[in-house]
């Protein structure tokens, strides 16, 4: 069979298992163990060991395989890495959000880019990969909830710790139009709650209103805000160059004349630095446990201020020298390296030695948005990468 009839048999194969994919409902924070079993599957199918590891509940799960080499004289392992969850579904579709179209030079569905088009990719790969005379281990890591601050990746990396798989490639597979990504920055998600007394609003010094510490506690973020620009880096990569803040939203009372005895408020920070991170926690808890709490305890003893953190996810740092970035770079010819604004994985793999990479298919402009989709020439370019990967894997 010529080369372009495998090249054809390998992107309509990669159609048919991303059409699969997207039919899979893995909304962040729910089950995706339907689709961990099909990816399963076709792994083992090939010949692969796997391990998963869970939430909590046990309803969420974490997927990691590996097809071994045949060969002792091993290179560097790779790790495929994906996310399977994708965000909800606003109306305002044109086709059915989990049922795969295609139209002119587009596959349309939720997760076609973010980033069920990469785990495709992988899989439909996979079996090529199991027939070749690899001298290293290819790894496939697909995880949960990594929209709602990467809640899979962290439980995932310490099973990585306790199995001693602390070195390798990870390509981190986010929809970069097959540029390498290799730094951004942390994404810390927060939520802080508001616990007052209820009363009637003609008397408000009789009650606590839990909005209105919200609302002060709100403007001491925003205070916050103007004093991590202040401390923006010279040398910073990012645009902004300064650590950002944003508030998500503000929740809580339930009539005009009825004093909230609830509230909470939704937060975030992406810190340029670690330690930007630590600073704005600190100076918040203080003011809320020095200035404002002991006001509400005054009139309500029982009144609490309690911040439940979502998610921590550290930054991607930019390292002199990666084995990832220049493997991708040898591969494609394309030797520059950006940075994104938006988080991923990428920093739990590196932080535990990990050389890290984010290089996928698609665009990141079309993620989160009505009408998702990936060009389909995207595929085809991430196909190209992963046959290099096999080439540069190959005992000689």
């Amino acid at each position: 069979m010529s080369t372009e009839n495998n090249s054809n048999l390998l992107f309509n194969n990669s159609l048919k298992i991303l059409t699969d994919l997207i039919g899979f409902k893995t909304i962040s924070g729910e089950d995706n163990s339907s689709l961990i079993n099909y990816c399963d599957d076709i792994l083992k199918q090939l010949g692969a060991t796997s391990f998963r590891t869970y939430d909590d509940e046990k309803k969420r799960v974490n997927l990691f395989a590996t097809l071994k080499s045949k060969n002792s004289n091993n290179k560097k392992p790779i790790i495929l890495s994906g996310h399977t969850d994708v965000v909800p579904v606003s109306k305002g579709w044109s086709t059915d959000p989990f049922k795969a179209t295609i139209k002119d030079d587009k596959l349309y569905g939720r997760g076609s880019c973010d980033m069920k088009g990469f785990i495709a990719c992988t899989l439909a790969f996979a079996p090529i990969y199991s027939k070749a005379n690899l001298d290293r281990d290819i790894h496939f890591s697909f995880t949960f909830d990594e929209e709602t601050a990467c809640q899979g990746a962290p439980i995932l990396i310490e099973e990585l710790k306790k199995r001693n798989i602390k070195d390798g490639i990870c390509i981190i597979g986010e929809p970069t139009n097959m540029k390498i990504i290799d730094a951004h920055k942390g994404c810390y998600e927060y939520t802080t709650y508001f616990k007052g007394l209820a009363g009637h609003s003609s008397a408000p010094h009789k009650g606590v209103s839990a909005v209105e510490y919200a609302s002060r506690y709100v403007n001491k973020l925003i205070e916050l805000r103007e004093k991590l620009k202040e401390k923006a880096p010279n040398d910073s990569i990012f645009d902004p160059s300064h650590s950002t803040l944003s508030i998500g939203g503000i929740f809580g009372g339930i009539a005009h004349n009825v004093i909230a005895d609830k509230c909470h408020v939704n937060w975030e920070t992406r810190p340029v630095v670690k330690e930007d991170a630590i600073f704005l926690n600190q100076e918040l808890d203080k003011y809320a446990n020095e200035v404002l709490l002991p006001e509400m305890k005054k009139i309500f003893p029982n009144s609490s201020i309690e911040k439940e953190v979502i998610g921590e996810i550290i930054g991607f740092n930019r390292v002199e020298k990666s084995d990832a970035c220049e493997l991708i770079s040898s591969l494609t010819g394309d030797n520059s390296r950006q940075v994104v604004s938006f988080g991923t994985e990428a920093g739990l793999f590196q932080e535990i030695g990990i050389s890290t990479v984010v290089c996928g298919p698609g665009s990141i402009e079309q993620a989160h948005k009505i009408d998702e989709f990936i060009i389909l020439d995207e595929l085809k370019k991430c196909l190209k990468l992963l046959e290099g990967i096999k080439t540069n894997s190959i005992s000689k």
